[in-house]
């Protein structure tokens, strides 16, 4: 019934666009008989074919524009007339034509890279001015070509590192996976790569991200006002886009680094009608340890491949096949191992309905699974956990008139969950096998969103998101009873067969945002936001780990849901070369998952009986300011926040910061370009120790001194202060207009002044006196770390 309902609502948003798609014209045909014409194509570069994503069209006499969509392609409607139009990307040439518009036309524009000046650096892939004039807010894009100049740990350029350095984005320390936004968890963030989610988005347990820069294209991280195409998420949404490839020629580009090597292939598959690129990555620790006799038997490593292709199957269709495998794996000789990776599939079709109306249907798949076990002996044994998702989806841009684009959708995702699965390694194992129920769920969603200009000063974007969530059978379902902070008793078990609706949880998400004008440099923005997030990520230690495990909401663990209220002044300066901002963001959250003290989350059968639920609050001011031209350039921000939780059973009932709060958190990023060949960088990044719980007593048992927690307390201590300098400085080679060939040297220092930052601290009894218990500080990294890595393309 409710897809039903949902097919309806779909057909119904269609019906408006039908007069334009009937009345509008191409070349030749007959004008629209409002007196209005379409024009509309594709922006891209000239170089390599890729979609210039938000691109700019305006047309000065009347005052209008329109910006390129994800694939490169806008529209804009106009009185019949003659025009002059400018097309305008920063860091690229723009164009200037004059059109005579009697019927609606297609023009497709390919802009070149502007010649760079000496000593000047671009630190901005975006219009000059789209922080002050679009009705975005929260909103951060980093451009790849900045990112690469940044100082990089062992010398790897990493995007999830580079976006830690953005106001209200934050983590709990070096080795952690993911990252916090606004004091979320890491499992509240969506994680899109070409359209599919990315549930564990590091290597090596987070010093390294899943994405190979080679492939990126474009990174857009959203914090608030989110549109309501988005939604499964409460924090932010990090939308990632991989390259196209190269449309006109063969490109080959790569690097060799002290722990990895890596290499991109891009080529025309026909020239400007389809193109490819391949990008791998492989670090070769495990090659260094068989040079040790000791270690040789031992592996840590990882690697990962990227993969995309497009081809233009007419003047309105094109096809989109994108994928991502990868995998990290750690062994000690035959006593422990331990897999884990992601791997996706994007099958995207853009189709231009008409002038006016773009359509992209996405078909996805991902999974994320890990391993870990022991090889041999009466102990072998093989753990596996897993999860995976198909999605269909289809989206439409429909450009009613300049001042209105209406974007709407449809889809559903398949959800199948494997907490855990234990096999013996051997007939000799002490081990028998253990499976802990699989578990399936369907999430639906449709929307409707408007993008709005009402006057040269005031615009909005709103829009509404309906999903719902049906967890589904077969399986064994229990309620749990009990006190609060206790392990609770499973009652009333009851079977559900395969398919059957155990639970269903419908949603509405509206969402809005506003921007007023103050002047031609400056507005004011607000946004709001309702979020639901209907799977969850079960770990109680404070840094996510591989182990951790997803699991769907049920008729005990309900959906998490948050509202986010932001207001902001954006501010530019000396014609756009210097912006600012300031936000302030309040959060509510309920349902919050915590667990009671001791809690086992590890192949528990009765898990939801360890489980707590209550509320959350976050809420802080960002600042954020930044140079955008000239020999120096860079950014600083600071985050001012708070992040808690009140949850009956934990804390005395009372609120508690959360183990993602930072007080504090200050980013500084600066780079500057000494000549063509020379360019210097560095990072300072301050914050607040992270919160965690203390012992404040010990106690005595059979000889053996046992640190102690005095009453009903949770997150009552923090570790010290987290602070640390990075430095970089890239030399480029000689430029040989002969020649394709172009190579350049990077070499950093990470924590250049050897600072012991605590990833966490532990109590343990003094060797020299066992009667004495001693704090012990742990630290991922205490030392200066060199590197240098050689980069080349042609």
């Amino acid at each position: 019934m409710f897809m039903y309902r949902m097919l309806l609502l779909f057909f119904a948003l269609l019906l408006p666009g039908r007069p334009a798609v009937a009345q509008s014209a191409t070349p030749g045909q007959t004008p629209d008989p409002l007196g209005k014409v379409t024009l509309s194509g594709y922006l891209r570069d000239a170089a390599n074919g890729e979609a210039l994503v938000g691109a700019s069209v305006f047309v000065k006499s009347l005052a209008v524009g329109s910006t390129a969509n994800e694939y490169g392609f806008y529209s804009l409607t106009l009185p019949r007339g003659t025009y002059v139009i400018t097309y305008t990307y920063l860091g690229y040439e723009g164009q200037e034509t004059t059109l005579t518009l009697t019927t609606s036309q297609t023009r497709s524009v390919r802009l070149a890279l502007r010649g760079v000046q000496t000593g000047e650096v671009v630190v901005t892939g975006q219009r000059p001015d789209q922080n002050v004039q679009s009705t975005e807010m929260s909103v951060s894009r980093l451009d790849l070509k900045t990112v690469k100049l940044m100082p990089a740990l062992l010398g790897e350029v990493d995007v999830i590192r580079s976006i830690q350095l953005l106001p209200g984005v934050s983590t709990v320390g070096e080795g952690a996976s993911g990252f916090n936004v606004r004091g979320g968890g890491v499992d509240q963030n969506l994680i899109l790569l070409d359209e599919a989610p990315i549930y564990n988005a590091s290597h090596l347990f987070g010093l390294f991200s899943t994405f190979n820069p080679d492939a990126v294209k474009d990174i857009k991280l959203v914090k608030g006002g989110i549109p309501a195409q988005y939604g499964g998420r409460l924090s932010s949404l990090l939308d990632v886009r991989m390259k196209e490839g190269n449309s006109q020629r063969l490109g080959v580009s790569g690097g060799v680094g002290l722990i990895m090597s890596r290499l991109a292939v891009e080529a025309p598959i026909v020239k400007d009608k389809g193109s490819f690129i391949v990008a791998g990555r492989r670090s070769y620790g495990d090659l260094f340890l068989k040079l040790i006799p000791e270690q040789k038997d031992n592996q840590a490593y990882f690697y990962d491949l990227s993969a995309k292709a497009n081809y233009t199957l007419g003047d309105k269709d094109r096809l989109y096949l994108s994928g991502y495998l990868g995998r990290d794996v750690f062994a000690f000789g035959k006593a422990f191992k331990n897999t884990l990776g992601n791997r996706t599939g994007t099958v995207r079709w853009n189709h231009v309905v008409s002038s006016r109306l773009f359509a992209n249907v996405t078909g996805v798949v991902s999974k994320y699974d890990y391993g870990l076990g022991v090889p041999e002996g009466n102990q072998a044994f093989d753990w596996t956990s897993n999860i995976v998702n198909y999605s269909l989806k289809a989206d439409f841009n429909y450009y009613r008139t300049p001042q209105s684009t209406l974007n709407f959708g449809t889809g559903a995702i398949y959800y199948t969950f494997v907490p855990g699965r234990v096999t013996p390694g051997n007939a000799g194992s002490i081990f028998r096998p253990l499976a802990l129920d699989e578990q399936q769920a369907v999430e639906y969603h449709a929307y409707l969103d408007n993008e709005q200009t009402f006057s040269p000063r005031l615009s909005a974007q709103y829009g509404l998101r309906i999903s719902l969530f049906d967890y589904l059978g077969s399986g064994t379902v229990y309620d749990y009873e009990g006190p609060d902070g206790r392990q609770k008793t499973p009652v009333n078990p009851r079977q559900f067969g395969a398919g059957k609706v155990i639970k269903r949880y419908p949603n509405l998400e509206p969402r809005a945002s506003l921007r007023y004008s103050l002047t031609e440099t400056s507005s004011l923005k607000a946004s709001y936001n309702r979020m639901v997030q209907y799977i969850h990520l079960v770990s109680n230690t404070t840094a996510s780990s591989p182990l951790d495990v997803w699991t769907p909401s049920t008729n005990n663990t309900k959906p998490e849901h948050a509202d986010q209220l932001a207001v902001g002044y954006f501010r530019n300066f000396r014609d756009n070369a210097y912006e600012a901002s300031v936000e302030v963001f309040g959060k509510r959250m309920d349902n919050q998952v915590d667990y009671i003290n001791g809690a086992n989350t590890l192949l528990n059968q009765q898990l939801e009986a360890e489980l707590l639920y209550g509320r959350g609050r976050a809420y802080g001011v960002e600042f954020y300011g930044k140079k955008n031209e000239g020999a120096f350039t860079g950014w600083v921000s600071y985050t001012l926040s708070r992040s808690e939780r009140q949850i009956n059973g934990i804390n005395n009932d009372a609120w508690y910061v959360n183990k993602y709060d930072k007080t504090h958190y200050l980013s500084v990023v600066g780079m500057y370009q000494l000549n063509p060949r020379w360019t210097f960088s560095s990072t300072f990044s301050y914050s607040t120790g992270i919160a965690t719980t203390f012992p404040d007593s010990r106690y005595s048992y059979q000889g053996l001194i046992v640190p102690n927690v005095n009453g009903d307390v949770r997150n009552n201590y923090r570790v010290p202060t987290y602070h640390r300098l990075d430095l970089a400085a890239t030399r480029e080679g000689k430029t040989d207009p002969s020649r394709r060939w172009h190579s350049s040297w990077t070499f950093s220092l990470y924590n250049a002044y050897a600072r012991r930052n605590a990833y966490s601290i532990y109590f343990r009894q003094n060797e020299a006196n066992p009667l004495k218990t001693e704090a012990v500080r742990l630290s991922v990294f205490g030392s200066v770390l060199p590197s240098a890595s050689y980069n080349f393309n042609f």
